[in-house]
């Protein structure tokens, strides 16, 4: 059945012409047209984590767009294995304008000088150190790719390929949306894609390192992340301003 959207919130005009033109894209071939194409939706960045799930979308944008901007925001409480993770795919994939951003020391000292924020007040650590981070960095682009699928959690489970982000008031995508556990794990078989150094300890979902705990058998996939609060998200991926249903 066709999918129709319905409109939620203040949608650019162009949008429905723009998902339509995208929406029977292949995987690769929707990467390709995202970074290959500024006449449709303009400048775009990657922003990925360089965590558990993050080489299989690396690997596809380095196969059609090397040269890419991917960005990386260094909250300075990663774990060193992603550090090196980080420099690994970079070096395999030949990424070559992947860029690390972080909080300057400024605000750093003026809202989080003891470096406890995230035990205090998570929410308020993400906003600081990941939105307010990522949000300067978003300026020269129209848009931005991230690394969501809809098997991820309860709250993921309604995105779509094509999004408006209305807090920054730009385009969002997310290529690997409607992939499935099996479909990554495929992949990265496929293409021999190393494994982030966490993995096989249980870490299925890795963030900060003070917030982010192994996953147990049968737990979400997200499980580990802020584990004994109600908080599931860092706050970048907020609920899209539309809504995707299937159409008679």
């Amino acid at each position: 059945m066709p999918l129709s959207v319905i409109p939620q919130g203040n949608l650019p005009a162009e949008f429905s012409q723009r998902y339509q033109a995208v929406s029977g894209l292949s995987t690769i071939d929707f990467i390709e047209t995202l970074f290959g194409d500024e006449a449709l939706f303009g400048p775009v960045a990657a922003v990925s984590s360089f965590g558990a799930e993050s080489a299989a979308l690396l690997h596809l944008i380095a196969s059609v767009a090397p040269d890419a901007p991917v960005l990386f925001i260094d909250t300075g409480f990663h774990f060193s294995e992603t550090l090196r993770y980080r420099d690994q795919l970079v070096s395999q994939f030949g990424l070559s304008s992947v860029k690390t951003i972080q909080l300057d020391p400024l605000s750093e000292k003026r809202s989080d000088p003891s470096g406890k924020l995230h035990a205090i007040d998570p929410d308020a650590c993400c906003a600081l150190r990941k939105l307010s981070v990522l949000q300067r960095a978003l300026t020269p682009y129209s848009g931005w790719v991230a690394g969501q699928k809809r098997f991820h959690s309860h709250e993921r489970s309604r995105i779509d390929r094509l999004e408006w982000d209305a807090d920054q008031s730009k385009w969002k995508f997310n290529p690997l949306a409607d992939w499935s556990a099996s479909d990554l794990m495929r992949y990265q078989t496929q293409h021999q894609l190393p494994a982030h150094p966490l993995a096989a300890a249980g870490f299925t979902s890795i963030g900060c390192a003070p917030c982010t705990t192994a996953v147990g058998v049968g737990e979400d996939v997200r499980a580990g992340r802020w584990r004994g609060t109600q908080k599931r998200e860092c706050g970048l991926h907020r609920p899209a301003d539309l809504i995707v249903v299937s159409g008679s």
